[in-house]
């Protein structure tokens, strides 16, 4: 029975806790007294309950993140109802500002603030001796990587195999923008190289293909970056899959050579585009070149098999309908795999408050904290971009209708043309969750052909190879008549297994399309 037990509720099975896992690296001689036991926001609350009070520690340490909160509140309530004397701690991004405010603060016994890897070992220490500090809310110092111990051993077998794994060759950010805690976090640390190095051809050896850095900015130190990409790409072999966090308008020579020398669907860049306005960026204290960003992402989407998956926020201060509207129209051009959208969050700490009086920024007071309405974009309005980003992720982003997304605007501008599909589809479904794919097949063709005005007969082919693109071979009944033999492609072979499901289906794409091109 461990003395100290380390826990969370991950957002999903298939995440690992990687703070955790940093935490009990970083335990010293308690090492020893301590376990990790993690689980998930869906399991239910009493099924958690049981099983950690089945385990009898004296202290608890439990990570809070803004997807978690609400039923990790739950927990510490029940916690404290049923064994008032085990210690709770609690930690992580959620807990680290505001505190005051905070009901699951209030219900726990200690509050460690900041970059918890060695404030918590401390802490534990003078717990388990019997001493309880008078101060509630401990503020943890910056750690340097040189004191730290890092976690990777504690990846077990199953982990490696089934989960995402999470890695950093860096912690902080340099830039300031309003919206995101990362602004808080200065200075930028990084690990050095060599031992990170090490630990990352430990994983390798382990038999790990899947590599998620959290880096914030994975780009920001060239040689560092281009020793990572090196390393990598000396070892590569097929199903090795590689994610990084770029900024957007920073792309020197220096990394483009190793980039371009990876094949199609290993690295997945995450850019953070935010917005394109210029002037919305400078009141959120954004620095972009947009010209640079353009050209960086044209070189990546012509030049490298890079998966892009872009991001756009709705719902900065002063930015309304139109000016998004535009900024995804200039996005979808740079054409990057993904756009993902995602609406303002109003995460602790963060300055973007600073702008609620004067943009009425309303924000939803539960997590995650969402954007209700601006004076720019009235609720309403925002519910329609909700959808919009919702529908966009089913259809644009999700790999089955790449060939199919592009006809919803033709020349057309493509956020006027897709957000009138998103009202049209909400119509129809009334819902944003739970649709089938085929169902989603049928809409679509619908639209296209009673709507838009394309014809069934060239429609219904386009659809069918789309419907293929993950190995699926069950033709829907209602294309089956639209498709004569020489019309129906040959079943796509399911490739790229190793991969996330969407990079392979646009693998498959890319190949067919190459195909296509040769054969004329």
């Amino acid at each position: 029975m461990p003395d100290i037990l380390l826990t969370t509720l991950n957002a999903k099975y298939a995440h690992a806790a990687f703070g955790l896992r940093y935490l009990l690296a970083n335990l010293g001689p308690l090492r020893g007294r301590a376990g990790l036991c993690e689980f998930d926001i869906n399991q239910r609350s009493l099924d958690i309950l049981e099983k950690i009070l089945a385990l009898e520690p004296k202290v608890i340490g439990i990570g809070v993140y803004i997807w978690n909160v609400a039923p990790a509140t739950e927990l510490v309530a029940d916690l404290k109802r049923l064994r008032p004397e085990l210690l709770v701690v609690l930690g992580g991004p959620e807990v680290s500002y505001e505190t005051e405010s905070q009901e699951i603060v209030r219900l726990a016994d200690y509050v460690v603030t900041g970059e918890a890897d060695l404030a918590f070992a401390g802490l534990c220490q003078r717990l388990l001796a019997g001493e309880r500090p008078a101060e509630k809310i401990i503020a943890s110092p910056l750690p340097h990587f040189s004191q730290l111990a890092l976690p990777y051993e504690l990846y077990d077998d199953h982990d490696l195999a089934h989960r995402v794994v999470y890695v950093e060759a860096s912690r902080g950010c340099p830039f300031s923008c309003e919206f995101c805690l990362s602004s808080l976090d200065v200075p930028v640390r990084n690990v050095p190289i060599d031992e990170f190095l090490s630990q990352m051809q430990r994983l390798l050896d382990r038999g790990l293909r899947r590599f998620k850095f959290v880096d914030r900015t994975f780009n920001l130190n060239l040689s560092i970056g281009r020793a990572i990409l090196e390393f990598f790409h000396e070892r590569y072999e097929p199903g090795m899959f590689l994610h990084f966090e770029m900024i957007p308008d920073r792309l020197p020579a220096a990394l483009r050579e190793p980039i371009s020398r990876f094949p199609a669907g290993a690295l997945q860049f995450e850019v953070g585009i935010q917005t394109l306005d210029d002037d919305v960026a400078a009141r959120i204290s954004r620095r972009q070149d947009n010209a640079k960003v353009a050209e960086n992402l044209r070189f990546l989407r012509t030049e490298t098999g890079v998966y892009i998956h872009a991001d756009l926020i709705v719902g900065l201060p002063g930015e309304g309908i139109e000016g998004f509207g535009r900024g995804f129209d200039r996005l979808v051009a740079m054409d990057p795999h993904e756009i993902q959208v995602g609406l303002l969050k109003r995460l602790r700490g963060t300055p973007i408050v600073r702008h609620d009086a004067e943009w009425g920024m309303v924000y939803s007071p539960t997590p995650p904290y969402e954007i209700l309405q601006t004076s720019s974009i009235d609720f309403s309005t925002m519910q329609r971009l909700r959808r919009f980003a919702r529908y966009w992720d089913m259809v644009a982003n999700s790999g089955n209708f790449i060939a199919a997304t592009p006809l919803l605007w033709g020349e057309g501008s493509p956020f006027e043309c897709f957000i009138r599909f998103s009202d049209w589809l909400f119509v129809q479904l009334g819902r944003q969750h739970g649709i089938a794919l085929q169902k989603l097949v049928e809409l679509l063709f619908t639209y296209l052909t009673a709507e838009l005005h394309h014809s069934p007969a060239a429609v219904a082919p386009i659809l069918w190879q789309d419907y293929q693109r993950g190995g699926r071979s069950d033709c829907p009944g209602f294309l089956r008549p639209l498709l004569s033999q020489g019309a129906i492609p040959p079943r796509q072979s399911k490739i790229a297994s190793k991969l996330p499901k969407r990079q392979s289906r646009r693998i498959i794409h890319h190949r067919d399309t190459e195909a296509t091109e040769n054969a004329m």
